[in-house]
């Protein structure tokens, strides 16, 4: 009846046609420009033929339909507010038509039926979904809100209290719970999917089944009453303190559904594309599709690396601390053999220690039994020696941050592997190139930054130095890939990136600390912008120490821009014994009380210290608190960027967005600079001058300044 490059009509017995969706070229199903351009064709040969008595609706891919293709709506997204509603209205208007066929139609679910693709199925009269498979509308992670109908059929389906709790969590249900809601009509095996839905098709056809009065019940509004009212306010309440203003979308959502749950249908779409439009226009909505656009790049570049790359069977951590004990538990909770070795035994002791307890939180969480606990446990082997090295693939060196000691182990530890081993060193700061000087085949070695703690963090940085081999890359990447890590290829400088990126924005922190601004003020500031933590807070977890060797590196590194004029506040504290939340001693104090509940407070002497090296009170507003602090970060990233520490804008992001928890409905610093504008941004980068090199516009900013380059187009 009909063929094309995404969808089919296969005539089937007794009057009976299947649209088969199956996008050709592509692994998954996308409802994008070319899908609805032959949905709609298909819709109008199926209105243009009498014979047909039921309509399957079904996908030979692994999954029904995954949702509408991302990659299309930056551009669909620059129309103007008129364009968008028609575009948006065109499938509306094609749903309902399929919705409107004179006789019965049966989605069969396999797989995922996500966004569009559930907004798809909702259309049809019947769902019928495989027991393996879940449904869902993801929308709010994109900053965006179905646009399709889904909201609309979805509270009719299934009333407004778990259509609200589906669409703001955004998360897909299983098969079980989308049959007890009333999403879907019945639930069958994958093996008997297409059996049953055309079972069901036939019941329906013969009568047997009323379809018009299933249909009718998406379509059918509430009835406004006291009930409904109170119902409403109900659950405005209930979501009034988990809805964040900097995510608009879940409140827009919640408000949509109230307002259109008791007009008639069309009007109820109308309004669901009203606020589709003015959310798809908005700054976090951009941020949201830009950061899975970046990540989709990422898992491609990842892909490609896996090309190159020798298999990693048995790996080997040197250093079984926190850090160690955590990249143990992370390789062997991922399928890849460990080896542990440390030159003590209470070193291994507390390695072992972090895995079991990582452990056991998954056991409590239903995750794990103990089973797969003894499974994980065993493939982890604590030693003192290095007689299993020889097997070893890759080892991982996780020791102190002191060059020389880590020198010193990696020129050990490379007499003890195999010549095809990868050699990696998880620093945080130290030159890689600095480090290969210790060993004889630099070809063969690597920086593979982990970030702490290692189970929760996803990024890793894998650092090249001038004579890393893309093999030894290649084979690092896909190890940290098999970890379920997101891995971004970095070139060598201090720092790197994340940390290179991270510095100058406590260098403005401490700047401000000089000038009088009060610490704590500070931190709520720069958490009101979206940091999960304020700066003084972040320097207590990282460790006080911690920032002070570091923020020498950066120094050494890059002394015109990240010196400082005399003694810097985490000097200060250091040297008066305090390390943060190592030793309950920082920015502020922490304890616990005497009815056991944890506490954290403002030090005194933290703020003694700041005061007799306040330089001048200068009065700020929180404006220019925000711009003292993201200039210097947002520049750095920047100049990344242009010094080709990595190659892509979307890797200087998500390196932010993953490694320190940019705030992620502002995209991460260079689309914050887009979003400011390149122009507006200069001009404030000009107000601050008087700061010194970290407030000074690199050339490549510029450059893009000038051209009206922005850094995502």
């Amino acid at each position: 009846m009909y063929q094309g490059q995404a969808i089919s009509l296969v005539k089937l017995d007794s009057g009976l046609v299947e649209l088969q969706l199956d996008l050709k070229g592509s692994s998954v199903n996308k409802l994008n420009d070319q899908t609805l351009t032959e949905l709609s064709e298909s819709v109008a040969v199926l209105k243009d033929s009498p014979e047909v008595k039921g309509l399957l609706i079904s996908s030979p891919k692994s999954a029904f339909v995954v949702g509408a293709d991302i990659t299309e709506f930056v551009e669909s997204f620059s129309m103007s507010d008129e364009q968008l509603t028609g575009w948006v209205s065109k499938t509306n208007d094609l749903f309902c038509e399929l919705e409107n066929l004179p006789y019965p139609s049966v989605a069969a679910i396999n797989g995922m039926a996500l966004g569009g693709g559930f907004e798809l199925a909702l259309a049809a009269d019947f769902r019928v979904l495989a027991d393996n498979a879940k449904v869902g509308l993801p929308e709010v992670n994109l900053g965006l809100c179905p646009g399709w109908g889904g909201t609309v059929r979805l509270s009719r389906l299934i009333g407004i209290k778990d259509a609200v709790a589906w669409t703001l969590a955004g998360r897909p249900q299983k098969a079980s719970v989308a049959q007890a809601s009333g999403a879907v009509d019945r639930v069958a095996s994958a093996d008997t999917l297409r059996e049953e839905s055309l079972e069901l098709l036939k019941q329906a056809v013969n009568g047997d089944i009323c379809y018009t009065e299933n249909s009718a019940r998406k379509q059918q509004q509430r009835r406004d009453s006291d009930a409904l009212a109170e119902e409403l306010q109900q659950l405005q309440q209930s979501y009034a303190r988990k809805l964040n203003p900097d995510y608009p979308a879940a409140t827009t959502i919640l408000e949509t559904v109230s307002k259109h749950i008791s007009l008639p249908f069309e009007a109820a779409l109308a309004v669901e594309t009203a606020s589709f439009v003015k959310l798809a226009k908005s700054d976090a909505a951009m941020s949201l599709i830009g950061l899975f656009l970046n990540d989709q790049m990422l898992k491609k570049q990842a892909k490609s690396w896996l090309k190159q790359a020798r298999p990693v069977q048995q790996s080997a951590v040197l250093g079984a601390g926190i850090m160690g004990g955590g990249v143990a538990y992370q390789s062997a909770s991922t399928g890849t053999a460990i080896i542990m070795k440390d030159i003590n035994d209470d070193a291994l002791q507390l390695g072992s220690k972090t895995a079991t307890k990582l452990l056991d939180k998954q056991i409590e969480k239903g995750r794990l039994d103990e089973a797969g606990k003894t499974r994980i446990l065993d493939s982890i082997k604590p030693t003192l020696n290095y007689n299993d090295f020889a097997t070893v693939d890759l080892v991982v060196e996780a020791v102190v941050e002191n060059p020389k000691v880590k020198a010193a182990v990696l020129a050990d530890v490379e007499q003890q592997v195999s010549e095809q081993a990868v050699l990696a060193s998880n620093t945080s700061t130290i030159s890689i190139d600095l480090l290969a000087e210790s060993v004889q085949r630099p070809e063969q070695f690597c920086g593979m930054h982990f970030f702490n703690p290692v189970h929760l963090m996803p990024l890793v940085e894998v650092i090249r130095g001038s004579k890393t081999s893309d093999e030894t890359i290649a084979t690092t990447v896909a190890y940290a890939a098999a970890m379920g890590k997101t891995p971004i290829v970095v070139n060598d400088c201090p720092g790197f990136l994340v940390n290179r990126i991270l510095f100058p924005y406590f260098n403005g922190f401490n700047r401000l600390l000089l000038d009088g601004v009060d610490f704590q003020r500070i931190d709520r500031v720069m958490e009101q912008f979206g940091w999960p933590m304020g700066p003084a807070y972040l320097a207590d977890v990282v460790g006080i120490d911690t920032m002070v060797h570091a923020d020498e590196v950066m120094q050494q590194g890059f002394p015109e821009r990240m010196g400082h004029d005399g003694e810097t506040i985490v000097e200060a504290l250091l040297a008066a014994d305090c390390l943060g939340q190592k030793n309950g001693k920082g920015f502020y104090q922490y304890g616990v009380d005497e009815t056991g509940r944890r506490f954290k407070e403002a030090s005194g002497l933290a703020n003694e210290l700041i005061a007799t090296r306040v330089n001048q009170s200068v009065e700020v507003t929180d404006q220019e608190i925000i711009d003292r602090m993201m200039i210097p970060l947002c520049l750095e990233a920047a100049r990344c960027l242009e010094d080709g520490i990595v190659g892509t804008a979307a890797e200087v992001d998500m390196g932010l967005i993953l490694g320190l928890g940019f705030p992620r409905f502002r995209g991460g610093p260079l689309r914050y600079i887009d979003t400011v504008g390149l122009d507006e941004f200069a001009q404030r980068v000009q107000q601050h001058q008087q700061h010194g090199g970290l407030y000074q516009l690199p050339e490549d900013f510029v450059s893009r300044q000038n051209s009206g380059i922005r850094y995502f187009a």
